[in-house]
């Protein structure tokens, strides 16, 4: 995914104004979804239209579809563009898209709600689940060599906030580099699942370790890069959170999440794989040569047709523009979606909060663009005049956020990689802002 999430600066306040504006938009979604639903939403978000039809009509993506929505309203959908290209039709809120690591705020409340239980808090040492975890050792060297000379003993123990926050010193095969991803690699510590193409597989594919629990086991013998608790790195850990949620509940981590997630919030089309029956709802992700889309799982192949080797906490999910906007919408209810209670609002408020340890050393947050973000339940959390942001972004384009203080929810769903080849992540967030702005002074 692209770090380049920003938010244009907005007053609370002057936001607040629009809601009358918003909310008669949004009312019209009430009404059976089509061109006039399309058309109301384009008047109501008309530079989020105009941003989506310059992608979408220039070519650099198959298609693109919005959500946004306000409180408990009825989100409005700027969609434009076909499941792939060279299709009939357009994409909708029932379309079905390749989320990858906005899976990852999805497994941080989950692991929340294990708090709101009482089964673990966040500071329960990840060692008192998984003891391998128990005396790790850290690279002196960051992703230098795995030697006896470049090892030394982690400083504390790791937490689950320290696992929700990237604050682990856990490492990424997407993110690491020499000896230390080519063990992540050889064990097959690389989460996540993109094509089943020959020529895409030479390229991405690895023999995935057999399990959530041969995962972790992996995962426990190959040292940190970082000190635990010391500087947010990007990192594996939301999927070691996977194996955690099954120990500590005694469920697998995807009944799990069914049981105390997607059907309490409505959800019916998110999961780690696609029935075939709902093969012609998925698009086609692309990756991008030389800003070229090539099709790289095409739909009617795609390697999510198929139950994955484990489920990925991290990047794992599917989902639609429609079911990822009701779990924001269950969020900005602070627990309460449609008068349904799946969380309590103070486990909501802490987790979408900044998490971040005490003991993160200076310039350890999470920075992009110059600008600084603390980090909640896998996800960022807007600092300053961002306060009130919460959410993350996926590998193939996708965006899925909410602005707590506005009550404000924003999906964008896309597919293409990598999600840095276009500014897509980076500029969403500030055009829905700049539309709600302009609501705001109208």
């Amino acid at each position: 995914m692209s770090h380049a999430l920003l938010a244009t600066p907005l007053s609370r306040r002057s936001a607040l104004r629009g809601t009358a504006m918003f909310g008669a938009g949004a009312a019209a979604m009430g009404l059976p979804f089509g061109q006039a639903a399309f058309a109301q939403a384009a008047q109501n978000w008309p530079e989020l239209a105009r941003w989506i039809d310059t992608y979408v009509r220039g070519g650099q993506v198959a298609n693109m579809i919005a959500a946004v929505g306000r409180q408990q309203e009825a989100p409005d959908y700027v969609a434009r563009g076909p499941r792939a290209f060279g299709q009939p039709g357009v994409v909708d809120q029932d379309t079905i898209y390749r989320i990858y690591s906005m899976t990852k705020p999805v497994t941080g409340i989950a692991t929340m709600m294990l708090v709101e239980d009482g089964l673990i808090t966040l500071d329960t040492p990840l060692a008192d689940i998984i003891p391998a975890f128990a005396n790790m050792q850290v690279q002196r060297q960051y992703d230098g060599p795995i030697t006896r000379d470049n090892l030394e003993p982690a400083e504390r123990q790791i937490t689950i906030r320290h696992l929700l926050t990237h604050t682990a010193g856990l490492g990424y095969n997407v993110v690491q580099q020499g000896p230390i991803q080519r063990e992540y690699m050889r064990l097959g510590l690389a989460p996540g699942q993109v094509s089943n193409l020959e020529l895409a597989r030479a390229f991405f594919d690895v023999d995935m370790a057999p399990s959530l629990a041969e995962f972790a086991e992996r995962l426990a013998t190959l040292p940190l890069v970082l000190q635990p608790g010391r500087r947010w790195s990007y990192s594996v850990s939301l999927d070691l959170l996977g194996y955690v949620i099954e120990l500590v509940s005694g469920q697998s981590f995807a009944s799990f999440l069914q049981e105390r997630i997607f059907t309490p919030c409505g959800m019916s089309d998110t999961g780690f794989r696609v029935p075939r029956a709902d093969v012609s709802r998925l698009t086609t992700n692309y990756f991008l040569m030389g800003g070229m889309p090539l099709p790289l799982d095409p739909a009617s192949q795609s390697v999510y047709l198929q139950e994955p080797v484990f489920h990925y906490g991290g990047a794992g999910l599917v989902s639609t523009a429609r079911d990822y906007d009701r779990f924001l919408k269950m969020l900005v209810g602070r627990g309460v979606i449609e008068g349904t209670r799946v969380m309590e609002a103070e486990t909501v408020r802490i987790a979408t909060g900044n998490l971040f340890p005490d003991t993160l050393v200076s310039g350890g947050e999470f920075t992009t663009e110059g600008n600084r973000y603390g980090f909640g339940a896998g996800g960022l959390v807007g600092t300053g005049e961002s306060a009130g942001l919460f959410g993350w972004a996926g590998a193939a384009g996708t965006v899925g956020m909410v602005h707590t203080g506005l009550e404000l929810r924003m999906t964008l769903m896309t597919q293409y990689m990598p999600a840095e080849s276009l500014q897509v992540q980076a500029q969403f967030p500030r055009i829905v802002l700049q539309d709600w702005t302009a609501m705001a002074a109208s």
